[in-house]
């Protein structure tokens, strides 16, 4: 394996597991909420802060004008004159550089597609999933009651496309932008794994 694997997924439909499968089958890291830890700590900001902005993270034209963004995805302004969100995601796409920089690896959300795109060595997949595989994994695997499991999807999953949409200027869910696309709840986790590694010849 001599690729860096990225995985976009929605919620619920079982995409960090997926990628830990990967990465343990090709034997190569596995990077999701690592990432945070190491910008952090290689920033000098909290933790926290990162999942805030996460959080916060919007596609609307208003609050990137009032945050301060330029909204043409232009990031040549230089460091200090950029907003606390946008150096923030600096700080993590930098860590995400360099992990791929090391060596071959997995890593879940962050935009790394996005922050990766310039090199040849990097391979961009999607999970999806039903909606009712979704609500289902919801309540067995992440033990949320089946009341709230509607909003938790519905929730996450527009933070992720805020997120994408507001930092790389298309929508997240644009399935062009990747080089494969798996549905989960068709063929199951185990089988969207070995499906990836059947395209990549590995």
């Amino acid at each position: 394996m001599n690729k860096v694997i990225t995985i976009s997924r929605q919620y619920g439909s079982g995409g960090r597991e997926v990628g830990q499968k990967l990465a343990g089958h090709y034997g190569i890291p596995f990077y999701d909420n690592e990432l945070i830890t190491r910008a952090a700590k290689e920033s000098g900001f909290a933790e926290e802060t990162f999942a805030k902005a996460e959080d916060k993270a919007t596609n609307s034209l208003l609050y990137s004008l009032a945050m301060g963004i330029n909204v043409y995805g232009n990031q040549d302004f230089g460091f200090s004159g950029l907003s606390l969100d946008d150096r923030i995601f600096l700080a993590q796409s930098d860590v995400i550089r360099k992990v791929a920089d090391d060596e071959p690896c997995v890593i879940v959300g962050r935009c790394a597609d996005y922050v990766l795109k310039e090199r040849v060595n990097i391979f961009n997949v999607f999970v999806q999933a039903s909606l009712d595989y979704r609500l289902k994994r919801v309540v067995d695997v992440y033990g949320e009651s089946e009341k709230k499991a509607g909003e938790i999807i519905l929730k996450n999953d527009k933070r992720r496309a805020n997120y994408y949409n507001y930092h790389v200027g298309e929508k997240w869910t644009n399935l062009t932008n990747y080089d494969m696309v798996v549905r989960s709840d068709i063929s199951g986790i185990d089988k969207a794994v070995e499906s990836i590694c059947t395209y990549l010849g590995e």
